[in-house]
C-alpha cells in the first residue's frame, strides 16, 4: 500500500498503487496502516496486536498444512468449522486478484 502523510507524519491517504499523492510504500500488515484504517491513533495499540494476530494465524495455517502433508494428522480429524475455514482461506489465497490485506501481493491497483 502507498500512503501520504501530513506534516506531523500521520497517514492521511492510502492507495493500492503509487500515485503523485501516495509515494511511500507500507506493507499491508503494517501496524501504522492498520491503525489508520481502524480509525487512527487511538487504535494504534490494537492495530499492533491485530497485525501480530494476522501473522500468527498464517503461521498456524502453515503448521496445520505441514502436519497434514506429513500425515501426522488427517485433515478430516480437524473440527468441521476448522476445515471450512482452512478451505475458505486456501481458496482466497489462490484467487489471482485475491482479497489479501496482508502480504506482498497487495501492490495491485486501486485506492482505498
Amino acid at each position: 500500500m502507498y500512503v501520504n502523510r501530513n506534516d506531523n507524519g500521520h497517514i492521511t491517504l492510502v492507495s493500492r498503487e503509487a500515485t503523485p499523492d501516495c509515494r511511500e510504500f507500507l506493507s499491508a500488515d503494517s501496524p501504522e496502516l492498520l491503525a489508520f484504517l481502524s480509525e487512527g491513533e487511538v487504535s494504534r495499540g490494537q492495530a499492533y496486536f491485530q497485525a501480530s494476530d494476522l501473522a500468527f494465524v498464517r503461521i498456524l495455517e502453515d503448521v496445520i498444512e505441514l502436519l497434514v502433508d506429513k500425515k501426522v494428522i488427517s485433515f478430516t480429524e480437524l473440527p468441521e468449522a476448522a476445515r471450512q475455514r482452512m478451505m475458505e482461506r486456501q481458496a482466497l489465497r489462490r484467487r489471482p486478484s485475491g482479497l489479501s490485506l496482508v502480504g506482498a501481493d497487495d501492490e495491485e491497483g486501486g485506492a482505498i
